[in-house]
Formats: structure tokens, sequence, C-alpha cells
């Protein structure tokens, strides 16, 4: 069997963290057992859906490396759903309603105020027809046996259809709702796997019949724990986070999608460089049933370890133009984001403020200028400078290297001193320990 998973949005708003994780995870299972990812616009809600929302959903998991296999969208599929429609209805698996909202809601309310659970009556078929009242139409569920099926992730699964109302497939105005053409969809693009939400378990349930209604097997069905702000419920914040958020705020998108494959599983959290290395390691029974915890704040500590470990050809074509692998390896150490970089080369090879020392701390730069002039900087600068501070002057720690950065960078931190001293070079180096010293 050739794996088939598909991702299916609905072009009506951006791509957030949570629908990202889901296309990511069908992405990684396909990739990981050498099979298909689809993409599967669910346009059918003309009002909402937007050809510019389309465009974005596609342009946001191509800069994320989910690139689908295919494109279709449910937009130009309506032929095939009324084929397929006319079959179940043929064989009595739909029918015509004419409640109202209203009638529905009241016939609701009386149930649950008797106690009992607030499922469809279905009317009798020779049941009078509303004048002048369109119908919407219920897909019809056997109510023996029981539909189970083994989840990938919640394991047994059971539901007793007779606590299940006939689903709504299709509006008054001939509209389709999500579940039946979804279906038609899945058996059409031959889909194996659908990897979705826990909030779709019932859906899954009802879609299983239609399934096998129309003749199909269903597909196998992993339903994930749902993703949630660390302080509880999946906020409007984390809702607009997303890939405009990663670009705008300069974060590698494989720094999210490292946190987003493992978060709620038993696997850490690592900053993998690659999908094929996260898709070499995914697998559905470390996921757990606890809702899924997801921090911002865990996606840039995984940026930073990403980017200190990044090579100098992964980025070249993002750095300022003339920066050298040289500038790279000295400076990804200190950064949080690769918009940093620029700031630091500057420090590395621009003019700096010369900072405001102490008396003392002004002595030990004038020393250190002294000794400067004298070391091999083909060899190691820092080193010897460093050591050759400590025997002449007895400082050491804090008291040593502070100022030492400062006047040689004008920053109270920053990356490793030796490789940014060998970048900088003799000539700019002396400059600043004499401007540092003269000050």
């Amino acid at each position: 069997m050739t794996v088939v998973t598909r991702f299916a949005p609905s072009p009506t708003g951006r791509l957030h963290v949570g629908n990202i994780r889901t296309a990511l995870h069908n992405f990684l299972f396909a990739r990981k057992e050498g099979g298909t990812f689809l993409l599967r616009i669910d346009d059918t809600d003309r009002e909402r859906s937007t050809a510019e929302f389309d465009q974005a959903i596609r342009h946001d998991l191509d800069w994320l490396g989910l690139t689908p296999d295919a494109i279709v969208r449910q937009s130009e599929r309506f032929d095939l759903y009324e084929r397929e429609f006319e079959k179940l209805k043929a064989a009595g698996r739909v029918y015509a309603c004419y409640e109202t909202p209203e009638e529905l809601e009241l016939r609701r309310k009386v149930l649950l105020g008797r106690g009992l659970p607030p499922v469809y009556e279905r009317k009798a078929a020779d049941a009078p027809v509303p004048e002048g009242r369109a119908p919407h139409w219920r897909f019809r569920l056997d109510h023996d046996p029981p539909i189970a099926w083994t989840d990938l992730i919640r394991g047994e699964q059971k539901f007793d259809p007779k606590l299940l109302s006939d689903p709504v497939v299709r509006r008054e105005d001939g509209s389709w709702l999500y579940l039946l053409p979804s279906v038609i969809d899945d058996i059409d693009l031959g889909i194996t796997h659908v990897v979705r939400g826990e909030d779709h378990v019932s859906n899954s349930a009802v879609q299983i019949q239609m399934f096998e209604a129309l003749g199909s097997e269903p597909p196998q069905f992993a339903h994930e724990a749902l993703l949630v702000a660390a302080e509880g419920k999946l906020s409007k914040r984390l809702g607009s986070y997303g890939a405009q958020h990663l670009r705008d705020e300069g974060v590698e998108p494989i720094a999210l999608l490292d946190a987003l494959a493992r978060i709620g599983t038993s696997q850490p959290v690592e900053p993998l460089v690659s999908l094929d290395e996260l898709a070499e390691t995914f697998d559905f029974s470390t996921f757990g049933r606890a809702p899924a915890h997801f921090d911002p704040h865990e996606v840039e500590l995984v940026n930073a370890r990403l980017l200190h470990h990044l090579d100098y050809a992964s980025v070249a074509d993002r750095l300022p133009a003339g920066a050298s692998e040289a500038d790279w390896l000295a400076l990804r150490g200190n950064l949080e984001r690769i918009g940093d970089f620029g700031d630091w080369l500057a420090v590395l090879h621009g003019n700096i403020e010369p900072p405001e020392l102490g008396h003392d701390e002004r002595l030990l730069i004038k020393e250190a200028s002294a000794i400067a002039r004298t070391l091999d900087w083909s060899a190691e600068p820092w080193r010897a400078l460093a050591d050759a501070l400590k025997r002449t002057t007895g400082k050491k720690g804090r008291e040593l290297f502070h100022p030492l950065r400062l006047a040689l960078t004008g920053r109270e931190s920053g990356p490793e001193m030796a490789p940014l001293l060998a970048a900088m070079g003799k000539e700019r180096a002396m400059a600043r320990l004499d401007a540092a010293a003269s000050r």
C-alpha cells in the first residue's frame, strides 16, 4: 500500500500554528513511508473562501518546506459530489428534512429537559412536506452494529450510532457541508491515512459509515491531541502565530517545525535542520493523549540553537553583501535570529563609539594595546593577549575580560572573543584599543 495523506484547509484565513501542525504531521508521515502528501483546498464556502487566502496557504506551505505533491480544490469537484450524492439517495442513505433551525433547537431543548440525548428524531416516510420549503439533506446512519476502529493514536474507539444524530450533509440552498464531500474526496484520491485533531473523532465515526455506504474501505485514522497555549486554551494570539508571523520575526521555519513535530509526544524537541531528519523519527506511537502545550518561547530557543550550528552555505544567500564565512562562524554563536547578523557585522567591520571606561580600566586597555602590537596575529591573538594581560596586571575573570570586550566591540556581551578578534583583524583591533584607552 502506498501511503497517501492530505491536508485540507479552508481558504478563509491564513495558516496558524494549529493547522501548520496538522499539515506537518501529514507531510512527515507520508515522507517517512515514501508516500504522497496532498493539499485539498476546502473552498465549498463560496462566501468566505477567497483566492487571496488560497494563494497565501500555498505560499506559506512552500516557505515552510511542506510543498504538496498535488493540489485539488473542492470547488472544482461538484459534479463528482452530485453523482455520489445521487447514489446515496437511490440507496436510501440520504433523505430530505424540512425543519427550521428554530424548530430543531426547540426540540433539542425538550429532549434535554427530559434527560434524553439531543439526537435528531427521524420523521416517518409519509410525513407531510411543508409547502414552499426547500429540504436540507441528512445521511441515514445504520444503528447496528457499533462503529469501531483502531485509532493510530487513541487506540480502540467505539461509538453507539443510536446516540448520534443523522448528520446534515447538504443545505437548503444545495451547498455542501464538510462531512460527505470530504469522504468522497478521500475515496477518489486514494487517501490511506487521515491525520487530524481529536475534535474530529465523532466526525470520523459518522464518516466511517459514509465510506461503507459508498462501497469503500475507510482509511486509517490518527486523531492527535489539540494544541493549547502554555496557559491553557489556544489563545487568539497563537491563532495568529503562523508563517507570516515567523517571517516578520525572522524565525527559521524549521525551528517552528522542530517544535511542532515533537510537542505532545514522548520525543524531545531538538534543533534538527531538515524535514528528512524529522520524518525519520516520526512515530504515532510516541503521541500522547494529553493536550500538546505550545510555547512560542520554545521556538525562539530552538531557532537560536539552530543558528549556532548552521553552516555558511545554508545561509549565505540571506546575509548582507560581502559577509564572509569567517564572519558567519565568528558571529553565529550569539545570534537569536538571522536578522541580528547585520548588527554584529557592523561591530566586526564598521566603526564603534569608544566606550566610557573607568581609570583602572583605561590603564588595562592601554596595557592591552601595547601587548597587542607584539602578538603574532596569524596564531591565536585572543588567547595570547589574555594570557599576557593576566601576567602583567594580575587581573582575571570579569575584571579582565569585561573592559576588553567593551573596548573591542562596544558591547557588554556577545560572541566568543577568540573568533571575533581573529575576524576583526589587527589594524581594527588596535585602533579600537587605542581609542578606548585615550577616551
